[in-house]
């Protein structure tokens, strides 16, 4: 029966695989229309990136929504003249921060071309937040709702789960410590609630970025600040009430939004979907100075990049990010180097390695900047202290400067389910590692010697990137998270905004002028899904062996999750690592 499993996922995967190499090879080209609305559904919401160098994310995230192709198809949209106007459909706003500021930059650039851009949705949020959908809505001209929908506007929450009654009832004690006291991960399992830092840090962080939605929400519907704030006190807001706060402009269903633009437009107008116009369009940086754009996205981790096809994660491997810096170093075409981050952290071994291929980079003459995404903190913060430049949106969770570690003693755990251990050893220290023993005196002076190298390197590094006096920087760090906007001021980045403020950015540092024309290209060159699994194609005279082997290495983990039911792989050190839990989801 396993062997009937394996064969029909096997079948299931060359099928699809050949469905999509299929249509890479026939091309899916077309012409833009004369006259065009382009549409684009964001009830999904958007990912900062697909690896499209992994076949099975391209085959299971085709129809996701990516942040930069979100960004470049309404830059050249907005210069278009085919393109009439832009309809939006949104929800909950399934999105980061971060995200929300790159989108609605980018609509405001597309209305600035004078073209209206119209936002619909059946409701924000369904007995739900719907804080996100309403602040991205919010930068389009106008706002629909469907009469039987709501305005579930309701302010931030951020909630933490605290383990520490749990670990005490199954005999679990956590041995771990940090620098400094606002590198609060580990509290998760040694606290019961906030600690004073820890309520300290996430307050502010929260004040911010309610304040930037505030302020953005109240400008893009011609409110005050002042009266929007108090005025979400009474959400959610339903149907006709919405209506009445000024918080949507009609009360309408779906045709009648689509009627409405295309009455507004005038002509014969096509719709099209956002992906197939960029597709047919074109990136509008396409030309000029060559400059590499290198994603670092998911947690940091030793080896290559990785893709979980069971939750749509990335792992952001220290070979993968680094080999892609050394290609883009000796690619004479490559003028500077755009690094796109997304990282909550995770191994300080791996972060060093991006951090040094950074260095590296500047040293043979090729400017970096780092752009920032939802979350670019601990070890996200660590891979880009040493750009040129660092941008990050207001909405940024940032920093998080500090270093975590330890084990969780599970002794009296298994004396509670009648197991136990026993073990012989050669060196004093040979235990140190072992959920079996707490760390002795010697163990745990190491493991504080770990923890002191880790944090004065990780400081140090900071400070000399970011011209900072190094205790003036250790002020500001002590594993301490900041919004974007906060961030600035105390220093950790230069400049907020997203793609566009990093190629103004870029042209700076190459001195070129505001408007000059820049070819982005993406390392690791992005190879298709036809050859990522079956090799260099057709040509390729073992292309059924290799492909069948690289069928069998992707099927693979589905086999062992089938028949063990338990993690895939090993678990990678955290180190300089932020929960992406306690990031605020709008």
């Amino acid at each position: 029966m396993k062997k009937v499993w394996i064969v029909l996922a096997l079948i299931v995967v060359v099928g699809l695989a050949l469905v999509l190499s299929l249509g890479f090879f026939l091309g899916g080209e077309g012409k833009v229309p004369k006259q065009v609305i382009l549409e684009v559904d964001f009830e999904k919401g958007v990912l900062e990136y697909v690896p499209q160098t992994d076949p099975f994310a391209a085959l299971t995230q085709a129809e996701v929504v990516v942040t930069r192709d979100v960004v470049d198809a309404l830059t050249q949209a907005a210069s278009d003249e085919r393109v009439a106007a832009l309809v939006a459909h949104i929800g909950s706003g399934n999105m980061g921060f971060a995200q929300l500021q790159d989108v609605r930059r980018a609509v405001q650039l597309f209305r600035d071309s004078g073209k209206p851009a119209i936002a619909w949705s059946e409701t924000f949020g369904e007995v739900s937040p719907g804080n996100g959908g309403y602040y991205l809505a919010s930068a389009f001209d106008e706002i629909h709702l469907q009469p039987s929908g709501d305005v579930n506007l309701t302010g931030l929450v951020l909630e933490s789960m605290f383990l520490e009654g749990a670990f005490d009832k199954l005999g679990m004690v956590p041995r771990m410590d940090h620098r400094k006291e606002y590198k609060n991960a580990m509290n998760t399992f040694t606290e019961d609630s906030f600690t004073p830092a820890h309520r300290e840090a996430m307050e502010a962080l929260m004040t911010s970025l309610f304040g930037t939605m505030v302020d953005d929400m109240a400008a893009g519907r011609g409110l005050e600040s002042q009266g929007l704030h108090q005025l979400i006190d009474g959400g959610p807001f339903y149907g006709e009430e919405a209506l009445t706060a000024h918080l949507v402009d009609r009360l309408s269903y779906r045709d009648e939004v689509y009627d409405l633009v295309r009455e507004k437009v005038g002509g014969e107008s096509e719709l099209l979907f956002l992906d197939a116009y960029l597709e047919r369009a074109g990136r509008p940086h396409d030309r000029g100075q060559g400059v590499a754009l290198i994603y670092g996205v998911g947690g940091i981790a030793r080896g290559a990049s990785q893709f979980n096809a069971f939750n749509g994660s990335t792992t952001m491997g220290s070979e993968t990010v680094t080999a892609a810096f050394r290609a883009a170093i000796a690619d004479d075409s490559i003028k500077a180097i755009l690094f796109r981050i997304d990282c909550p952290g995770g191994s300080y071994v791996a972060s060093d390695a991006v951090w040094r291929q950074v260095a590296l980079a500047r040293e043979a003459g090729k400017p970096v900047v780092a752009s920032f995404g939802n979350v670019a903190a601990s070890g996200g913060y660590f891979v880009a202290m040493g750009a040129d430049k660092i941008v990050a949106q207001p909405g940024t969770i940032t920093g998080s400067i500090g270093v975590l570690g330890g084990k969780i003693v599970t002794t009296e755990t298994w004396n509670k389910l009648g197991i136990s251990w026993d073990e012989v050893h050669t060196n004093a220290n040979a235990r140190m590692y072992s959920a079996n023993h707490d760390y002795s005196a010697s163990e745990w002076d190491r493991h504080q010697a770990w923890l002191d190298r880790v944090y004065e390197d990780f400081t140090s590094k900071a400070a000399a990137g970011r011209g900072m006096d190094v205790e003036a920087l250790r002020e500001v760090a002590k594993g301490r998270v900041w919004s974007g906007t906060d961030a600035l001021e105390v220093g950790l980045v230069d400049a907020l905004g997203g793609f566009d403020v990093a190629l103004d950015l870029i042209r700076e540092a190459l001195g070129e002028s505001a408007d000059a024309a820049l070819d982005i290209k993406v390392l690791p060159k992005v190879r298709s899904p036809w050859e990522e699994l079956f090799g260099e194609g057709p040509k390729n005279s073992d292309v059924v062996a290799m492909g069948m082997l690289r069928l069998i290495e992707q099927v693979r983990p589905l086999v062992v999750l089938a028949e063990k039911t338990g993690l895939l792989g090993s678990p990678q050190p955290q180190a300089l690592s932020y929960p992406e839990e306690w990031v605020p989801k709008p």
